[in-house]
């Protein structure tokens, strides 16, 4: 039951989305979870990879390498033209929007840079491009558009080529949380 939850887990929170949107994530995670195989079934898995690949990169316009950390209840939303590096991480409850690139960039020297570390509740604006060894802090909103460059703070709103932050979010306060609850324990 836990293969059956774990493939599904992006199915409910994708509901107002298209089907396209629900097959993709559930083909990706599908991949996943045969990744972890034992060897005999390797060839299985094999040749799911290169379906996976073919239907949803080459046919439907979507690279989301099945090596991809992805934490759970991503949503797509218009799901075209969406690039994202197979060492990028994402966290849960994230949102994407349709042309988006998220990756790395070859700097002047030649090398290449890390890949972006998305946080948990992040929502990320259509057309947007988030590259090289940044970090999206947790509740950040990416606005359409956007080009991202360097870290973004959580619980804030960044806008613009380059991106910088508008405007920050009202953060929940850590202190108030943790007297509210030993208030409850009394």
């Amino acid at each position: 039951m836990n293969y059956i939850n774990y493939i599904f887990q992006d199915w409910q929170i994708n509901q107002d989305t298209s089907l396209k949107c629900r097959l993709i994530l559930l083909m990706f995670r599908t991949a996943q979870m045969l990744e972890r195989l034992p060897t005999p079934f390797s060839l299985f898995s094999t040749f799911y990879r290169v379906v996976y690949q073919i239907l949803v990169d080459w046919i439907l316009g979507v690279e989301l390498p099945v090596d991809t950390q992805v934490g759970a209840n991503l949503k797509l939303h218009h799901a075209r033209t969406l690039v994202i590096n197979h060492e990028t991480v994402i966290g849960n409850n994230c949102i994407l929007r349709h042309s988006t690139t998220i990756g790395n960039k070859k700097r002047l020297d030649g090398s290449i840079s890390g890949s972006p570390k998305i946080g948990n509740n992040v929502d990320i604006g259509a057309n947007v491009v988030i590259i090289g060894a940044v970090t999206i802090g947790d509740h950040a909103i990416i606005g359409a558009g956007s080009v991202v460059i360097k870290d973004v703070p959580e619980y804030s709103v960044v806008a613009g080529n380059p991106a910088r932050v508008i405007r920050l979010l009202n953060a929940p306060d850590v202190s108030e949380k943790i007297n509210d609850s030993k208030m409850a324990s009394v």
